[in-house]
């Protein structure tokens, strides 16, 4: 039996009602006890919204059948909500979207981290580099209460160097990967057995190939099968038929390919994916995943203009604001002329950094954040 309807993101355009049974959810919820392993006595502080899939499964049933207990914040995790409720219920598991982490980490943690000349210098060496994010994760692990044990990510792909931060920090992080048509985990692994930039293997039950792959690179769009699929679109016959095999391989959308241990890498999505003048296959995503481990910015959507590739990004001004504070009355005129060489020397930086085919024509600066979902997901089709 159906046992709710969850609207899918709406990231490039109309949302779809997504049917889930019991079935679904309750399956997916119980093979994910085995990456999450929650007892009695362990808590979760909930910081998402039940109408996302992740929060629903793994953030709500979850924690009932393992025997925890799950915490709420009155109001949305705002830094001044959510730290006090941290330190008051000392939480052992959360669940997040890769935003919030990679905010507290490009917002909080970074600019402490070269705040002066002598630092920056120090922090472009691995070695101290990697011994300063260690400091910091202790810092970070005291300020999420202290007992953290399992920090789940999903609903879009984290920030590379986001990632190694939390990797040299020792921070408790698991990366998962699912939709919310499959309620929503596919494929996981517990903390400090994942690899960089991969969600790990297909979890029990659950089977993922990848269908057609290229003979080259091993990628093709990524196809699952399991009793977490979901029934179908509300109303939707026609869509639903268009991804539901009649063998019961749900049509994910994403392009990825498996390493050599099985585990999963996602490229893209292929409603994302820019074709080239030349026919080439261009991954909006690889590209802000350069864009976005550049100084100052915050985060960043590449889209198609005449033909040309354009990055449109958004600067940390309050980073630059705190920089350069000591020029008074003179910030507001250095801060502009600041982005404006920052935007100069973005464009070089990325165009040395990607393939031929992925160059960028401009940087626009978008000077507001993006528009995004109720999961914390740009709204692409918005800048298209």
């Amino acid at each position: 039996d159906m046992a709710t309807i969850i609207y899918t993101s709406g990231t490039t355009g109309k949302s779809k009602g997504v049917m889930l049974s019991h079935k679904n959810i309750c399956s997916n919820a119980m093979a994910s006890q085995k990456l999450q392993n929650i007892s009695v006595g362990d808590r979760m502080l909930s910081i998402l919204p039940m109408s996302h899939v992740l929060e629903n499964t793994l953030g709500f049933i979850l924690p009932m059948i393992g025997g925890g207990c799950t915490y709420y914040l009155p109001q949305a995790p705002t830094p001044s909500v959510l730290l006090p409720a941290m330190a008051k219920v000392r939480p052992t598991i959360m669940l997040s979207v890769p935003l919030i982490i990679e905010k507290i980490f490009k917002l909080r943690v970074r600019p402490k981290l070269t705040k002066s000349p002598v630092l920056r210098t120090m922090y472009k060496i691995s070695f101290i580099r990697k011994l300063l994010h260690r400091a910091a994760g202790k810092k970070l692990m005291k300020s999420f209460g202290g007992e953290l044990k399992f920090f789940g990510i999903g609903g879009a792909k984290l920030d590379s160097t986001v990632e190694q931060f939390l990797i040299d920090a020792k921070f408790p992080y698991a990366i998962g990967y699912g939709l919310t048509e499959t309620s929503p985990l596919l494929a996981g692994a517990n903390p400090g057995d994942g690899s960089l930039q991969s969600t790990g293997p297909a979890i029990d039950g659950v089977e993922i190939k990848i269908n057609e792959p290229d003979s080259k690179s091993g990628e093709g769009e990524i196809w699952a099968r399991g009793p977490n699929v979901m029934i179908g679109y509300y109303n939707e016959p026609e869509i639903t038929a268009e991804v539901l095999t009649e063998d019961g391989w749900f049509k994910t959308g994403d392009l990825g390919s498996f390493d050599n241990k099985g585990y999963l890498y996602i490229k893209g999505r292929l409603k994302n994916m820019i074709v080239g003048s030349s026919g080439e296959n261009i991954y909006p995503e690889e590209i802000e995943s350069v864009i976005n481990n550049f100084r100052f910015v915050i985060e960043s959507v590449v889209v198609q203009q005449k033909g040309k590739l354009v990055a449109l990004v958004h600067f940390n001004r309050e980073e630059l604001e705190t920089r350069y504070q000591h020029l008074k009355e003179e910030i507001t005129e250095h801060i502009e002329n600041q982005i404006e060489e920052l935007r100069n020397e973005l464009h070089d930086y990325v165009n040395a950094r990607v393939n031929k085919f992925s160059q960028l024509k401009a940087v626009v600066v978008h000077a507001e954040p993006f528009e995004k979902t109720a999961t914390q997901k740009i709204k692409r089709f918005v800048y298209a």
